[in-house]
């Protein structure tokens, strides 16, 4: 029988890392610059654990292989197999992040061993006060001219550069420049991918103090050369019903703002749903009676063959909902 399903996180020491992730996330550590903590991960090597009920111990690819559609939905099932389809994060920036992009599905599975692309997004779960991040290119450049923009140093001079507070969304679709910049805590919703080609690191030295590798002429041909005006998502926020902020062929993400107890039909989904607390607490009830507590930081995996859903809050939450 499933339940909802809590999973440790996967606590990563990052050169550019902060001091916000233990105590957003409540808990005791001895690690610095902790950067980024992946809370659902199906990634090789990275698998997420579980942390309550009786499942304890097992790792996410060993729920699927045990629990098949019943977890992932049959859809979900019949296209991934055992890897979860999405990686969820939260991302704590003292220092820029350095300049990146992502493959597409193609070009993953080319060049990576059938690997797949990487698209996501993010939310801004909170902002300093000069909390900025980057995304997209803010004027037509040529691959001549990308390349030649990463050797002067001058690369940033075509991004937008975005001051950022508190409920930003940004999607970033495979091929999309991006970078998070300082004073950003996020939250990042993706695909099961690790790709990633640094194209510009601010002349940084890594943890162990040499250069991190650039990755300019990968890139090259992975980069969206379109512009757009804004790269911004725009959204009305509506108190006590789902906000879609992101409908794409990967995924589905909507936010949840409650003070009252929201009850959620799940009968017709054919996925899974994963529920991540950015503020406040509460506690989630299916169909079979299951009862599991929800607070800021933490996330929930609730399977694909829960019918319903009730959240009841201890006051004001804030919840971003995800399946595929």
């Amino acid at each position: 029988m499933m339940y909802p399903l809590k999973f440790r996180p996967i606590l990563k020491t990052l050169v550019w890392g902060g001091e916000k992730i233990a105590p957003f996330k409540g808990i005791e550590t001895g690690q610095h610059n902790i950067g980024e903590s992946w809370e659902l991960s199906g990634v090789k090597g990275n698998e997420s654990v579980v942390a309550n009920g009786p499942l304890a111990g097992k790792t996410i690819t060993e729920l699927i292989s045990e629990y098949r559609e019943s977890l992932l939905g049959r859809a979900n099932w019949e296209k991934t197999g055992t890897e979860f389809p999405l990686l969820v994060k939260f991302i704590d920036a003292r220092q820029d992040l350095s300049i990146q992009v992502h493959p597409d599905d193609e070009l993953a599975a080319r060049r990576h061993n059938g690997s797949k692309g990487k698209t996501e997004m993010w939310y801004v779960v909170s902002a300093d006060k000069d909390a900025h991040l980057m995304s997209g290119l803010s004027r037509k450049i040529t691959p001549e001219e990308y390349v030649a923009r990463v050797g002067n140093n001058t690369i940033t001079e075509v991004l937008h550069d975005y001051k950022v507070s508190r409920g930003d969304v940004f999607f970033l679709p495979a091929g999309r420049i991006h970078s998070i910049g300082s004073g950003s805590f996020i939250a990042e919703i993706q695909q099961t991918s690790d790709i990633t080609y640094r194209i510009y690191d601010f002349g940084r030295l890594g943890l162990d103090g040499k250069p991190r590798e650039l990755h300019t002429e990968l890139a090259k041909d992975a980069i969206d050369y379109s512009v757009e005006d804004d790269y911004r998502t725009h959204y009305t926020e509506k108190k006590n019903e789902e906000t879609v902020l992101v409908d794409c062929k990967y995924f589905t993400t909507s936010l949840l703002e409650i003070d009252r107890p929201f009850f959620k039909d799940l009968s017709a989904l054919d996925s899974f749903l994963i529920v991540i607390c950015t503020a406040g607490k509460g506690e989630l009830t299916d169909n079979e009676g299951h009862r599991e507590s929800l607070r800021q930081g933490e996330t929930v995996l609730i399977p694909a063959s829960t019918a319903s859903l009730t959240v009841t809050p201890d006051g004001p939450m804030t919840l971003l909902t995800s399946f595929v």
